[in-house]
């Protein structure tokens, strides 16, 4: 691992014009090169005082820690600065357009936060008894009795903690249903697109079951023929996302449903994308069984970092039985949590559980603050401002980059291609390491699968139309460089970043992932 000095030699931007003058302190005007905090930080000095704990017994036998904890000092200063500092080298929704596809990052309102803040939501425990969390139990039906309202959908579990563990539960629940009917050691297939999400097929062959690749039409849609070629006793279930990840939505869903449905198998739909559909139209009159909702894409909650991450799962009908514990029964016109498959009722089969306690609170909170203050008007708008949003980006940039299916409306997202970069020498990944330059995240790049050079943009309702003109015309910029002839520089981009291009394939080959002092 590079020391200090070593780590800004190589990796401070190249000056725009001017001798590349050293600094003495190693920073450019007020951009800090940030130490690693054991770099700042002495491990025998303490920035607070604290009383000596007192003498008590191990429990941890041969566990017990050898040898000091080696955490560095600092004073409070000090270690304000350092995450201050860091936290500008951290690009986000709050500075600028976050133009990831499939990923949806959008603003994150406000009063979200404050509500989710509030004492009796903020500070409670799962481990509280139940007489004491009754409006937090209130506040989990209210927010499942919308998500089941505006899905059309007869049941649903709160507690899967992400998109790829929804998918899981929604899987786990066509199991216990194909089971409960005798068939679980005969279908034994999963149908998966060839533009699916690549947890579809993962989810599926996590519980063993085998994946066969329904391919994409020409026009970036599932053609009902080629599922209905593939169907038969042994197939479980489909995976779909609709929208799709190409950014369409899928004409003939419908006629996939009432196929799947006609051969005795259950229909999973990867809601990612219902950002774009929500108050438009329900999921379940579609022929939907089950469908995972990212509250952190749909719902505005926070999203990135590895979490905090929600993905509660609605349920038909038919698999309603089957929902995981915990989840809340109206007894006497009251919710009830119900925390343990022996409390399940004549009817109730849940298949187990999926996570400790009872899911993600605060983004409960956040989502139905996101719902109560739009209602239905507002999350309809939301959904065509999304739409409206998208292509207002596709129109902007059509003539000047390539689109793989043709200059047909998208839906929540624009899909590009690569032929516009091709001809000049220049792949997506360095158009994408150029974006950074201009002050931008890049977009989502390689994926679907099934478009080469694939450049994914999802500019959200949050944006602005004066903040979509500003991102249209930097692409725009950087596009008219290219077939200038200026290679040279996107493949050395980025050069004004923290940190410029990385060897990516050595990195995730050869991870250092552990500091240790230089000599």
């Amino acid at each position: 691992m590079l020391n200090t000095a070593e780590r800004t030699r190589e990796t401070q931007p190249a000056p725009v014009s001017g001798e590349d003058v050293e600094a003495v302190g190693k920073a450019r005007g007020i951009r800090n090169e940030e130490p690693l905090i054991f770099e700042i930080g002495r491990a025998e000095v303490s920035g607070v005082d604290l009383p000596e704990p007192e003498t008590v017994t191990s429990r941890l036998g041969g566990l017990a820690r050898k040898a000091e904890l080696g955490l560095p000092g600092l004073s409070e200063p000090e270690a304000l600065r350092h995450y201050v500092r860091l936290s500008k080298q951290n690009y986000a929704i709050d500075i600028n357009t976050y133009p990831l596809g499939s990923c949806t990052m959008k603003h994150n309102a406000r009063l979200n936060e404050k509500m989710a803040r509030l004492p009796g939501f903020g500070d409670i425990h799962p481990l509280q008894p139940l007489s004491t969390v009754e409006g937090a139990v209130e506040m989990m039906q209210e927010l499942s009795h919308w998500l089941m309202a505006l899905t059309g959908m007869e049941a649903i579990a709160l507690s899967p903690k992400a998109g790829a563990h929804g998918e899981l539960c929604g899987m786990m629940a066509i199991k216990a249903a194909l089971d409960a009917r005798g068939e679980g050691e005969t279908r034994t297939t999963v149908l998966a697109p060839a533009s699916a999400h690549g947890t579809n097929p993962a989810t599926a062959a996590v519980l063993g079951y085998r994946i066969e690749t329904i391919p994409a039409r020409a026009d970036g849609t599932v053609d009902p023929e080629a599922v209905k070629a593939k169907l038969g006793p042994h197939v479980a279930a489909i995976m779909l996302t609709n929208p799709n990840t190409c950014g369409l939505f899928e004409p003939d869903i419908m006629a996939i449903a009432d196929a799947v449905h006609a051969a005795g198998a259950f229909f999973y739909c990867d809601g990612a994308n219902l950002n774009a559909i929500l108050g438009k139209v329900r999921p379940g009159e579609l022929g939907v069984d089950a469908m995972h909702i990212n509250l952190h894409k749909t719902l505005s909650t926070p999203h990135g970092g590895g979490g905090p991450g929600s993905g509660p799962v609605v349920l038909s009908a038919t698999l309603a039985p089957y929902a995981p514990v915990p989840f809340i029964r109206m007894e006497a016109g009251a919710p009830v949590l119900v925390e343990e498959a022996a409390h399940a009722r004549d009817g109730e089969q849940p298949f187990g559980r999926m996570t400790a306690f009872h899911g993600q609170m605060g983004m409960y909170v956040r989502a139905l603050t996101y719902l109560l203050s739009h209602g239905e008007d507002g999350i309809r708008h939301a959904s065509e401002t999304a739409v409206l949003n998208a292509n207002y980006v596709r129109a902007g940039l059509r003539d000047v980059m390539t689109q793989p299916f043709g200059d047909k409306i998208c839906m929540h997202e624009a899909i590009f291609d690569d032929r516009f970069l091709e001809p000049h020498g220049v792949s997506t990944l360095d158009f994408a390491k150029a974006m950074i330059d201009e002050g931008y995240h890049p977009m989502t790049m390689y994926f679907p699968l099934v478009v080469h050079g694939a450049l994914l943009i999802e500019p959200t309702e949050s944006e602005s139309k004066e903040a979509l003109d500003r991102f249209i015309a930097t692409m725009r910029g950087l596009t008219a460089r290219v077939k200038a002839g200026e290679a040279a520089s996107f493949k050395t981009a980025p050069h004004f970043a923290p940190r410029r291009r990385l060897d990516e394939t050595r990195a995730a080959r050869q991870p250092k992932l552990r500091w240790k002092p230089a000599g």
